[in-house]
């Protein structure tokens, strides 16, 4: 009788397992933006997104000058409105646009290809000017148009024209967390040309390999399901031969994709709740982001001009407050159903989206703060007297909570401070280390 041996076994599972950890290698450490703002191209300047700040906060003085208001407009809870404005004030002021998208897509529209080069060659060397005096955002990049038969040639000549024009007017730099977003993708062919396009452009002007970064747009039910029913979003995301940094929903054409009619296309609606889980389930563990879409219903009041009756500003405010409470309502929506990303598409949109996320992490900060303490007392102890404590990843997912509230401005470190963790080790943004470096010095 043979003696029992599971060498050979154990080698082929550990190949699979590590196989199994180089794709899914856990949650990002990374920051990830609350929001990416999409502006067309024909628009874009370095001062745009500083520009835009100014706006969201002439648009917050102009409808809700007080935290009542907004708490009035939005239904900020009464005992959080006070520390909510001043917040969202504040994230306005220092940094009110945190991504921003230079849009040569849907914001763009079809041009002469004359026109389209100028505003490639124009909008790059705007990027570069950003760089050089210090006022681009925190995330930036560009959408180009789909790689279908119609606009590949299109996409791909701006795509060109725009990295070879922002090379050589940056001195060969690109911008912090830059990225090209690839929008209305059906097939996985689409991301592989991409990715075979940005090799050969990080050849032509001496890049590291990989530096150039894409973001996958899900928004065809297409990029849900292949021909052949099998899940399609694993496989846009392998096709990007790790390049991918995240997925954004495109609630609009998705919904049009599904027959959706115009009046009922909007981001809590059914069918986007289906793309998105999706999405979950293919990228959980990724490191991906995910983001959610936009609120199309702009907070704009029907009457302009600066001698307005009582009646029309009355109704203007009505109006704003309407689209305010709507946008409120899909942002916690996204919020509640795991997408802390989204879309804004407009100044006045911005001030919601920061007063949504701060409500978001205040109203569950004290029980995540008490929860956090406990987990972190309890996992200290298991590895003190040498037991095994494996549910680390449920305190990764409460220090990504804190870690969240801390970029995004929503809590401040003395905030925070009742979960017994330092700055440094929030920042180090791994529950297990600071388990391991806690054990090694004796809690």
């Amino acid at each position: 009788m043979s003696p029992f041996d599971p060498t050979q076994v154990l080698e082929r599972l550990g190949q699979a397992n590590l196989a199994y950890a180089v794709r899914y290698p856990g949650e990002s450490t990374q920051r990830q933006p609350l929001h990416t703002v999409y502006g067309g191209a024909q628009l874009y300047k370095a001062e745009t997104t500083r520009k835009l700040g100014e706006l969201a906060l002439r648009h917050l003085n102009a409808y809700a000058p007080t935290a009542a208001d907004l708490r009035e407009a939005v239904g900020i809870p009464e005992h959080l409105a006070d520390a909510v404005y001043a917040r969202v004030r504040a994230k306005l002021e220092a940094e009110a646009v945190e991504d921003f998208r230079i849009d040569f897509e849907d914001g763009y529209g079809n041009r002469p290809d004359d026109e389209e080069d100028a505003t490639a060659i124009r909008t790059a060397k705007e990027v570069a000017r950003g760089m050089a005096e210090g006022i681009l955002p925190p995330f930036i990049g560009i959408r180009i148009k789909p790689l279908n038969e119609e606009l590949k040639h299109r996409s791909v000549r701006t795509l060109n024209l725009f990295i070879s024009t922002l090379l050589e007017a940056s001195g060969g730099q690109l911008p912090e967390n830059f990225v090209i977003t690839l929008p209305k993708i059906p097939i996985a062919a689409q991301v592989t040309a991409l990715a075979d396009l940005l090799d050969q452009l990080e050849e032509v002007h001496g890049l590291a390999n990989g530096c150039l970064k894409i973001e996958l747009m899900i928004e065809l039910t297409q990029s849900i399901f292949t021909a052949g029913g099998a899940s399609n979003m694993p496989l846009l995301l392998q096709a990007a031969r790790g390049r991918c940094t995240g997925a954004h929903f495109g609630t609009y054409d998705y919904t049009a994709s599904c027959s959706v009619t115009a009046d009922q296309q909007r981001m809590d609606h059914p069918v986007c709740d289906f793309a998105k889980h999706m999405m979950q389930v293919s990228y959980a563990g990724t490191g991906i982001f995910l983001s959610d879409g936009a609120t199309n219903v702009m907070p704009v009041g029907p009457h302009r001009g600066k001698d307005l009756t009582e009646a029309q500003l009355a109704e203007n405010r009505a109006v704003v407050f309407q689209a305010w409470k709507l946008a409120y309502g899909h942002i916690r929506h996204s919020l509640e159903g795991g997408f802390d990303q989204g879309w804004d598409l407009h100044p006045g949109q911005l001030a919601i989206r920061y007063a949504a996320g701060f409500t978001f992490f205040l109203e569950g900060l004290d029980s995540a703060s008490i929860r956090l303490a406990n987990f972190v007392a309890k996992a200290a102890q298991a590895t003190l007297v040498g037991d095994v404590f494996d549910d680390a990843a449920t305190g990764q997912g409460l220090l990504n909570y804190f870690l969240r509230a801390l970029n995004s401005g929503a809590c401040t470190m003395d905030e925070i401070s009742a979960t017994g963790l330092t700055l440094e080790e929030i920042q180090g943004r791994s529950f297990v280390k600071i388990m391991d470096a806690r054990a090694k010095r004796g809690g």
